[in-house]
């Protein structure tokens, strides 16, 4: 029997080459997730249910990246989280609240206290755009009797765009006539959309979000592989989710690659699927249809498969082995502890990174913060393990594995808003692409060159010979 000698990311650096680029700033870090959805940001946050739920997808997803709402969750409140995120400062209200005249002024003004906003459009019985009703113009007026077009702003008086105006000129209108909000109307002055000066400035702060093309945010959703599964597929993809990831431990499986050949079969949503440790299991994958392939069998911080079971292969070869083998986007999944960690994932060849533990102790994470000896904490565990198994029986009905646990459950130190995490990294990944020569992706993958490195070369790597603080 031939043992294959494999290496993880603290087996080998990468040898510095000739760079002409003056400032990190230079380097352009977009990337695929597919074929058909870019990142500007090589980041993705594990589907995991003590790292991203709608708050951490809306950041990951304004910072250029993108976030999975993990499966273990009922089919309702995924689709939630994901609504959630399709809804979050988008550029175009695509459904603002109306009402039609001849509606009393009492319930248009009990709408707008209800859903917390400061005026509703009014339209006639045809659906056509008649004016707009500030709640400041019924401050201090009689409400019980009056109609909404007693104090609307009617059409001929009304600020409004077209769907032909571009932002720009929606910016502009909005300018010039001192208005915080305009409608869109349509070519027969029906409504299409609602813009916000708050949302418009919104998308100016976050200039490399990952958006679609209605400029609303994107966001990921993971399913499984048995049970109702195609019933949350097709629930996902009502609420606007852009991608679907087959989460399974042991891609490699039948299981896997029937789910893959079902959802694609029905849908031309784009899927990716995993995990997979090995070339030959990522091309049966892609040939199921799979747009994109999750590298990583046990290198996650909370993952015990490899001790469990004896199966796995280091990651870093193993992302080798699965871009030298299909050419589709590879997400490495795990062993990711630090921005040079990503460098050298993305130099082996993946598209992009997916980070859980890193995430797990953010604002933005799902759970509350325990505190500990004066420190704050945040719980990650991994979806193997028997809290998690506990967690799906309660809230999705499965029921708990007579199975060994293939993942533990710990704390991570509180580690501020998701937003610096990510800068920080970034920063040393621009470094890293720097050191090689390299302004892109591609760039990096040409000029990349490894060299393994002994225990004395890692002890070397580190500080040393210092105290330090």
């Amino acid at each position: 029997m031939k043992i294959v000698e494999s290496l993880t990311f603290d087996d080998v650096l990468l040898m510095p080459q000739y760079s002409d680029i003056k400032s990190r700033t230079e380097v352009n870090t977009k990337t695929q997730l597919t074929s058909t959805i870019y990142l500007n940001t090589p980041i993705v946050a594990s589907n995991m249910d003590t790292v991203c739920e709608s708050d951490m997808a809306i950041k990951m997803a304004q910072l250029g990246g993108i976030g999975f709402i993990h499966r273990y969750l009922t089919i309702e409140e995924q689709t939630q989280e994901v609504l959630k995120v399709k809804t979050h400062h988008d550029v175009t209200i695509r459904n603002p609240y109306c009402v039609r005249e001849g509606t009393t002024t009492k319930d248009a003004v009990g709408l707008m206290i209800e859903n917390n906003v400061s005026s509703v459009l009014v339209v006639d019985e045809n659906e056509t755009f008649r004016g707009i009703l500030p709640l400041k113009n019924v401050t201090f007026q009689e409400v019980e009797t009056s109609m909404v077009q007693d104090y609307m702003i009617s059409y001929e008086n009304a600020v409004y765009a077209t769907d032909n105006n571009s932002p720009e000129e929606i910016i502009d209108i909005m300018r010039d006539n001192k208005v915080g909000k305009v409608p869109i109307l349509d070519e027969n002055y029906k409504i299409s959309g609602l813009v916000t000066r708050k949302d418009m400035f919104s998308e100016k702060s976050y200039p490399l979000a990952t958006r679609d093309s209605l400029g609303r945010l994107m966001v990921g959703a993971a399913v499984g592989v048995n049970g109702d599964y195609m019933e949350r597929v097709d629930s996902l993809i009502e609420v606007g989710v852009d991608v679907l990831v087959v989460d399974i431990a042991h891609g490699h499986s039948k299981n896997c690659i029937d789910a893959v050949k079902n959802i694609k079969s029905q849908y031309e949503i784009p899927v990716i699927a995993g995990n997979v440790a090995t070339g030959v299991g990522a091309k049966e994958l892609v040939e199921a249809g799979a747009d994109g392939i999750k590298v990583g069998v046990g290198p996650g911080s909370i993952c015990t498969t490899r001790i469990v079971t004896g199966h796995g292969v280091p990651q870093l070869s193993a992302i080798i082995d699965v871009c030298e083998t299909v050419s589709v986007p590879i997400i490495a999944d795990g062993g990711i502890r630090k921005s040079g960690d990503i460098v050298k994932a993305l130099a082996a060849g993946a598209s992009t990174v997916m980070l859980g533990s890193l995430l797990a102790g953010t604002e933005e994470s799902p759970g509350h913060f325990i505190h500990r000896n004066g420190s704050r904490y945040k719980m990650i565990r991994g979806m193997a393990s028997f809290g998690a198994a506990l967690g799906r029986k309660k809230r999705a009905g499965d029921e708990v594995s007579s199975a060994t646990p293939e993942g533990v459950e710990g704390l991570v130190p509180y580690r501020g808003y998701a937003e610096e995490v990510v800068l920080q990294l970034m920063g040393g990944v621009r470094s890293g692409f720097s050191y090689s020569g390299a302004k892109t992706l591609i760039e990096l993958w040409t000029n990349a060159q490894f060299t393994k490195i002994t225990s004395s070369g890692l002890i070397e790597s580190r500080h040393h010979d210092i105290d330090k603080y």
